[in-house]
């Protein structure tokens, strides 16, 4: 016997994702209900809410994971098309972009912690990587930070002409170097330590201190200053 959903329209106000979240506000809802307003309407068997579902235990119900399908890949559930899938990857980076402006409300560095919920949203998830320069006042308050390098998979290529002459034309007094490891691996590598050392050396010639090198993976980070290797 084949089964059927009631649709969305039939059910009680409050089990209504939109009416929901307009009578008990949008903390009320679900994160399947809230993809269920983003996508609109399920299948002829499925509800909306069911299918968003769905997506969700596809990825054990893990939003940030959620935010890496591609658009091909949530065309392959059922009752996904291209607009769809394109909602639910526009939603995810608002949220992403959401995070990073979040994250710069911090502005004072006080620890490596710091540093990593500054720039996990803006590097942390990358498939490649990035090298990234926290420029710093005297009270250790972020002036600027700016993307100096960016490459593959296993490493970038970082100018320390240009990474100290945005230091000059800021007026920073220190920098903090950051950059990420897709892997998820927190282990510094050779070239790592090495290039943290030629920008600390260059620096010092400037009058401008590193504090730290912090690499940031998904999950996690690995502190240079922290583990007194700077």
């Amino acid at each position: 016997m084949e089964q059927t959903n009631f649709p969305i329209t039939n059910w009680s106000e409050d089990d209504k994702p939109r009416e929901k979240l307009m009578l008990k506000g949008k903390s009320a809802l679900s994160d399947a209900e809230l993809i269920a307003i983003l996508i609109g309407s399920g299948s002829r068997n499925e509800s909306a809410v069911d299918l968003s579902k769905r997506i969700l235990a596809s990825v054990d119900n893990n939003l940030n994971a959620l935010g890496k399908l591609t658009i091909q890949q949530l065309m392959n559930f059922k009752g996904i098309g291209e607009a769809k899938a394109i909602s639910i990857m526009a939603a995810m980076e608002l949220g992403r972009r959401r995070r990073a402006e979040e994250a710069v409300e911090l502005k004072k560095i006080t620890s490596s912690k710091m540093i990593f919920e500054l720039m996990q949203p803006i590097i942390g998830e990358l498939p490649h990587e990035e090298f990234w320069v926290l420029y710093l006042n005297n009270s250790n308050k972020v002036l600027s930070k700016s993307q100096q390098g960016k490459g593959g998979i296993t490493g970038t290529v970082v100018d320390v002409r240009l990474v100290f002459k945005m230091a000059l034309e800021l007026g920073s007094t220190s920098i903090i170097l950051c950059h990420n490891h897709p892997s998820g691996n927190l282990k510094p590598s050779e070239a790592d330590k090495i290039l943290t050392q030629k920008l600390k050396l260059a620096g010092k010639t400037l009058d401008i201190q590193v504090l730290d090198h912090v690499i940031v993976a998904e999950n996690g980070y690995f502190s240079f200053a922290d583990e007194d290797i700077l």
